[in-house]
């Protein structure tokens, strides 16, 4: 992925806690993409590039409903632990602006948690390329949800990740693709403490910082767990989240 690709290539320095802390995705968001993109072709998906794949969070939801599916991602550290978690899906290192996939290859293109850090122009293009006719691509994210109270305060202290930045209910498209459908689907993922804790210094902005900025933000963050009057007292956390699904065909 080209934009700050300082960033977006650093999640592989921290593996285990992108494993132990990022959410997975509704079945009834990957329900819906799928029955669309189905529509689309006028025949069931049978098989998808995952691109942005990382360590095959969205990537097993695909494998898991019979599909096919070549993963693609940039940082070879997450691309080793997809290929150990989902050995199945032929893992490929590369971007989304330069995909190693033949013209008219695929029924589906996915980019989960991802979108906002290509070129969209380039990636346009490149997915046109990779779809065979009628094809789609889904561009999926998993946003938390900060309407809930204590939510709102653990961004504050968080503060705000590229993808919580992004436009991720009308993402930038380029010609020839153009948006198609959209849906949004709320869900709770329990999480422990560690979980929770994981799910932040999976981020790559937490990734870069140092270690005396990073403990004094897991600190406050550690407060708020502590004595917030939802929270304090208990060891298991639903962390609520909207997860948006965008649709775009050539």
């Amino acid at each position: 992925m080209t934009r700050d690709t300082e960033h977006a290539l650093s999640f592989g320095k921290a593996v285990g806690d992108y494993e132990r802390g990022r959410p997975h995705y509704p079945r009834e968001a990957v329900d819906w993409l799928l029955a669309r993109a189905s529509d689309a072709l006028g025949r069931a998906v049978t098989d998808a590039a995952d691109v942005g794949a990382g360590t095959g969070k969205f990537t097993e939801s695909l494998i898991a409903h019979g599909l096919a599916v070549t993963a693609v991602d940039p940082d070879p550290g997450m691309l080793m632990r997809l290929a150990v978690n989902h050995p199945s899906a032929v893992a490929l290192a590369a971007s989304a602006e330069e995909l190693p996939l033949d013209d008219a290859s695929v029924d589906l293109v996915t980019c989960a948690q991802a979108w906002h850090w290509v070129d969209p122009v380039a990636a346009s293009v490149e997915v046109a390329r990779v779809l065979r006719p009628g094809g789609s691509l889904a561009l999926v994210w998993n946003i938390r949800d900060s309407a809930v109270d204590w939510v709102e305060r653990l961004g504050d202290i968080m503060g705000a990740s590229e993808a919580e930045r992004y436009d991720s209910v009308e993402p930038a498209l380029s010609e020839p693709l153009a948006l198609a459908g959209f849906a949004e689907f709320r869900w709770e993922n329990q999480m422990t403490r560690e979980q929770l804790l994981a799910m932040i210094t999976s981020r790559s902005y937490v990734i870069a910082m140092g270690d005396a900025e990073r403990d004094g933000m897991l600190g406050r963050v550690a407060q708020l767990l502590d004595t917030h009057p939802q929270l304090a007292g208990i060891d298991e956390y639903r962390m609520p989240y909207l997860t948006r699904v965008s649709l775009a065909r050539a």
